[in-house]
């Protein structure tokens, strides 16, 4: 089975300088790391002057190595850097506040991640990173420099420099024999580029590359310090999660089951649901604990529907929160499935369905509930995509739990997913419009969700597929339920409302309107125009009024 693999060599000297201010470092994971955090490499130049530079350049590398692997596996490479460079500038920012001694202390930055198939880089300062491919040299970053009548080419971005750093970001596809080359000004500066590239085109091993170019920066005369950090792809997997979609192809459907039933040492107890892809059983453990397990339909496991399966698994499993169902790992699974933690219970669909009228009280303690688990879910940078009464469950002691991450997508990952994403009347307008689904279209279904537990009806209508709708002024839900308190209802309709701009920004911010209530109530919102509504409707009304005008106008002068 291929999967990445790279060799790295790297070599950093101190040539002319007291001290060397440059700092380098790389990690290469195993298993699971590899494979959603990918190979991290990163060279830094220190400026400052004295061990500060240095203490900069390392304490930057350093944090970066380590913080980088501590953030979620769903968050996109470029989220999981930036998060992480921008907390370490602020640590340097500070450091440097702290005396005359520390004035000045930053540093530049290179760092590049390789994760499956392709890379990424961040960048500040004059630190480069070369890609060498089929015999031609590229430069795959910017100096942040400005030149100066006195002085060398002076630096307009560092870490630590300025409270807002600004980063470059850069991603490409890998291939097979790329050499990438991490490296500080004192060799590029010095070498130049056909010299770099003749170093690269002829190197049998990484190290001794990295080894020579410091070494021949250095010969040279090189002013500065001199770091080389060089890569070599050796090989690539053939797709982002590798080893997750081979076991998807390599395992079987299980047939379609009946209670009482055995797979893999679990006794079917109940069917659950049904749907044209999806199927999910109630089981039992040999030990007597109930289980969901979810599957796909005898028919349904093409290449796309299996791979978004175990997808959904991956996703699952990193979302630990008391909201969401518990993933059980079960050892030997000889079938292509999955196990989540049973809870009995009902879905807040099927309570409306069973006639139970929801109280405001309860609705706004419900949308509390909901929205911490959204919240979750999006600190994680998971869009849930599909948020409904059906997908909300209140088990028999009351805890509510958000249901069904099939069609749900993260940061930066782009997968198919078993459904199409989203039910159309709980689809914010804007996805309508062409829009991706984001943290507000999250928010605008929790709205629906909300306005359906109270009035049983849908702020515009109910949306039957493959609609095109139009979404003028959400019916007020006091038409349906006069006992809506004012605070409550705005509260909704700022939810539903058509334009994102107009909605709540997170889920703390709506989570905080409805804890706060009728203490501090929203204003609500004013109704839309009809320009904004229908646009081709004001128009005709316009010319109307023209024609209207005109015809007045043409009496007026035939009257004289």
């Amino acid at each position: 089975m291929s999967q990445l693999s790279v060799s790295i060599g790297h070599s950093s000297l101190t040539g002319a300088r007291p001290r060397n201010e440059d700092f380098c470092g790389y990690v290469t994971p195993t298993g699971g790391e590899l494979l959603n955090k990918g190979v991290l490499l990163a060279v830094a130049d220190g400026l400052g002057g004295h061990e500060n530079g240095r203490e900069a350049a390392e304490r930057t590398v350093r944090g970066l190595l380590a913080d980088y692997y501590a953030t979620p596996d769903t968050w996109a490479v470029n989220r999981s850097l930036e998060r992480v460079i921008q907390s370490l500038n602020q640590w340097v920012v500070n450091q440097a506040k702290k005396n005359s001694q520390t004035a000045g202390m930053a540093t530049t930055l290179s760092t590049m991640v390789l994760r499956g198939t392709r890379y990424y880089l961040a960048h500040v300062g004059d630190t480069r990173i070369y890609r060498y491919r089929q015999g031609e040299l590229e430069q795959l970053t910017t100096d942040h420099t400005w030149a100066h009548p006195e002085l060398d080419n002076v630096l307009s971005r560092a870490v630590g420099l300025d409270h807002k750093l600004s980063i470059d970001f850069g991603d490409g596809d890998l291939a097979r024999g790329d050499i990438f080359a991490l490296m500080s000004d004192g060799i590029w500066a010095t070498l130049g580029k056909e010299k770099i590239a003749r170093i690269l085109a002829g190197m049998s091993k990484p190290q001794d590359a990295a080894a020579e170019l410091a070494m021949l920066a250095t010969g040279a005369g090189s002013p500065d310090n001199c770091t080389a950090l060089v890569l070599r792809v050796n090989d690539l997997p053939k797709s982002r999660l590798p080893e997750l979609f081979e076991s998807a192809s390599v395992l079987p459907l299980p047939p379609a089951l009946k209670p009482g039933e055995l797979i893999d040492g679990l006794r079917v107890e109940e069917v659950l649901h049904q749907s044209l892809v999806t199927q999910l059983y109630r089981v039992a453990t040999p030990d007597g604990q109930q289980r969901v397990l979810k599957t796909l339909r005898p028919g349904a496991g093409d290449q796309e529907n299996c791979q978004a399966l175990v997808y959904e698994e991956w996703i699952a499993k990193r979302v630990v929160d008391r909201h969401f169902p518990e993933v059980i790992d079960w050892p030997g699974r000889s079938h292509l499935y999955y196990l989540m933690s049973w809870h009995q219970g009902a879905s807040l669909k099927q309570r409306l369905a069973a006639g139970h009228r929801f109280s405001p009280a309860q609705v706004a303690e419900l949308g509390g509930e909901i929205l911490r688990g959204v919240a979750a879910l999006h600190r994680l940078a998971i869009i849930h995509r599909d948020i409904k009464p059906d997908n909300l469950h209140l088990d028999a002691q009351g805890k509510l739990r958000i249901l069904d991450l099939g069609v749900a997508s993260t940061d930066g990952q782009e997968f198919n997913e078993i459904n199409n994403p989203g039910t159309p009347s709980y689809m914010a307008p804007d996805l309508y419009a062409g829009a991706r689904a984001n943290e507000s279209t999250d928010l605008y279904a929790v709205g629906v969700t909300l306005y359906e537990l109270l009035t049983r009806h849908y702020p515009y209508g109910e949306i039957e597929p493959f609609q095109k709708p139009r979404f003028g002024n959400p019916t007020l839900p006091t038409r349906y339920r006069p006992d809506i308190p004012d605070w409550l209802e705005a509260v909704l309709l700022k939810a539903v409302a058509c334009e994102p701009i107009e909605r709540f920004e997170t889920a703390e911010e709506f989570l905080l309107a409805l804890e706060l209530g009728a203490h501090r109530p929203l204003r609500a919102p004013r109704k839309r125009p009809l320009a904004k509504r229908d646009p081709a409707l004001a128009l005709k009304f316009l010319a109307l009024g023209s024609l209207v005008l005109n015809v007045f106008l043409l009496l007026l002068l035939f009257a004289r």
